[in-house]
């Protein structure tokens, strides 16, 4: 028994590496999680991570394989026999231990499949059915990690979810468009002048652009503002972390403004001071009273509706993920 605590242990500590080394903001926030939390969100992220990459870092071709891959070693870690990783073998664990309901990852996998295809986005319904899947799913594991599974709460988990997809879209559209990728809703770009292939072949930046950039910004500000219900529903002792990646990822949007919405040129970046301070303010800021969900609050958006239908722990019957085609 001590032997496979210690190896869990090693584990987790890998899988905090690849937070620390993948995404610092995420990093900067999940300090302010109590261990109980800190140590499976870190994992998930770990899962999630290698999995972007698994997928991202091969050709277009391999991708469809690459997918097949991920989703066997899903397959092995819901079975309880993980592939011999540190990453899979503590998603095992958590998945086990936190019962986390199948529907989320997989939801997260259809969006990394959804890259491999190079879906774009006639509109804004499409872009949120796409953040719902790489990036509201990882919020409604957060959740579930922090004990709460019922819908009012996840719809909350989502839209902050949502909010942060739609940041690191404004700030990527540069180095997308490189890339030859456009997550920007298609029909915005046309209706600010552009035609979205011809940008593509050489993309540079311009009012229009610029345009199109301040009003997701927007968008991501009224879920921001939703997400923001949703703090109080939490554990005490969790909200300063979730407050604080909160205002980290909408700093960027900050950033990109500051700049005149030019995400094309260079990519926003929060500085190392600035960061401690809104983590300062977070850790500060979420000492209120608590709330549960209330009748008047937002619905859930209909992109996410399927993630915030889980099951109470200790029900094995796991919903699928819808598909919601754009």
């Amino acid at each position: 028994m001590l032997a496979r605590a210690e190896r869990y242990a090693a584990d987790v500590a890998r899988c905090r590496e690849i937070l620390r080394e993948g995404s610092k903001s995420f990093h900067t926030a999940s300090l302010l999680l109590p261990r109980r939390v800190r140590e499976p969100a870190s994992v998930v992220y770990a899962f999630c991570r290698v999995a972007d990459d698994a997928v991202d870092t091969v050709s277009p071709r391999q991708g469809p394989e690459a997918l097949a891959r991920l989703r066997t070693r899903l397959d092995r870690a819901y079975a309880g026999t993980p592939q011999d990783h540190p990453v899979d073998r503590a998603f095992a664990h958590v998945i086990e231990a936190w019962e986390l309901p199948r529907a989320v990852p997989d939801a997260l996998l259809e969006g990394f499949a959804w890259d491999v295809d190079g879906r774009r986005y006639e509109d804004l319904s499409g872009v949120l059915a796409y953040s719902a899947r790489v990036a509201s799913a990882v919020g409604v594991m957060m959740t579930v990690l922090m004990g709460r599974r019922e819908p009012g709460v996840l719809a909350r988990a989502c839209d902050l979810g949502a909010a942060m997809q739609l940041t690191n879209i404004c700030r990527d559209v540069g180095e997308d468009a490189r890339n030859g990728r456009i997550y920007l809703p298609l029909a915005w770009v046309r209706e600010a002048g552009l035609d979205p292939d011809v940008w593509l072949r050489a993309p540079t930046f311009n009012p229009a652009i610029a345009t199109v950039v301040e009003r997701l910004l927007r968008e991501a500000d009224g879920l921001y503002a939703r997400g923001d219900l949703g703090v109080p529903m939490l554990p005490r002792d969790c909200r300063p972390a979730i407050r604080a990646a909160r205002l980290l990822y909408a700093d960027i949007g900050r950033v990109v403004r500051s700049r005149g919405g030019n995400s094309v040129d260079t990519r926003a970046v929060v500085s190392k001071g600035r960061k401690l301070a809104l983590v300062a303010r977070a850790s500060l800021s979420v000492f209120g009273a608590s709330r549960e969900p209330m009748d008047d609050d937002p619905p859930p958006l209909d992109e996410v509706r399927f993630l915030c239908a889980i099951p109470p722990r200790g029900t094995r019957s796991l919903p699928v993920a819808a598909e919601v085609t754009p």
